[in-house]
């Protein structure tokens, strides 16, 4: 049987939640959601009172036992969809969106690890799907989560990685790449080899690897890996650029 074509659907707003400064999650009520697998996106598209339409698209970041939808948005100041979902969309509001969408980026717990995750900035967004699924499920899958940051500032659901780090088998590293706070004892700059390395875990335990980042982000630190002796075909790789707001 072919598989249900993906449709439009109206989102209502329950709830917006700040993350960052520039970063917001909107909290969706979606009728007849299907549900959706860690790490898959949807389209969000906007129209306005003479009929111009804009799309784009963004990672759900709840997980699939969530009852709400959560797309977590970084404001752009050149974006044409996201400074109206991160400034002017209001509770009780409406939206279009279509998805879920994507199986190639995608994880459940029974596919097992251990697992690496590399986000860098908003990529962030689906690999916390996949960590707040891990949680949903009670999973001790071993995983690693390295974000680069600009700053303490810019990590989004910094105070829910911190609840999340205390359970078993979820270790969280931080790179902060242009300001450290007084004291800062992680990691700083790019992400780096020796970052990986020291991560973990190694190539020879065969993980799971998923990256997500600005492209030329996602590109190197595929390079890295794989110079490190990752298996390439085991890196999950998903990118956006500029336009992607």
């Amino acid at each position: 049987m072919a598989p249900a074509p993906i449709s439009w659907r109206q989102a209502v707003v329950e709830d917006v939640v700040v993350e960052t400064p520039r970063a917001k999650t909107l909290v969706l009520d979606v009728p007849r959601w299907p549900g959706h697998r860690a790490g898959q996106h949807v389209d969000v598209r906007l129209t306005a009172e003479d009929g111009y339409q804009a799309q784009r698209s963004y990672s759900i970041a709840s997980a699939p036992e969530d009852a709400a939808v959560k797309l977590t948005v970084e404001r752009l100041d050149d974006g044409e969809v996201s400074p109206y979902l991160t400034d002017e969309l209001r509770r009780g509001e409406q939206l279009e969106l279509r998805g879920p969408i994507g199986g190639y980026f995608a994880w459940h717990t029974q596919d097992g690890g251990p697992l690496l995750l590399v986000a860098g900035g908003s990529g962030l967004v689906p690999l916390m799907s996949m960590i707040r699924h891990r949680a949903a499920r009670s999973s001790t899958v071993d995983a690693r989560l390295l974000l680069s940051a600009r700053s303490r500032d810019h990590v989004l659901y910094r105070d829910e990685l911190r609840e999340l780090a205390a359970g078993d088998g979820l270790a969280i590293h931080l790179t902060l790449t242009r300001q450290t706070p007084d004291g800062w004892r992680g990691f700083q700059g790019r992400v780096s080899a020796d970052m990986l390395r020291t991560v973990g875990p190694a190539p020879a335990a065969r993980p799971r690897i998923y990256v997500c980042g600005p492209t030329a982000f996602v590109e190197r630190a595929a390079e890295l890996l794989v110079e490190l002796g990752h298996d390439a075909s085991a890196i999950h790789a998903e990118r956006f650029g500029p336009t992607g707001a």
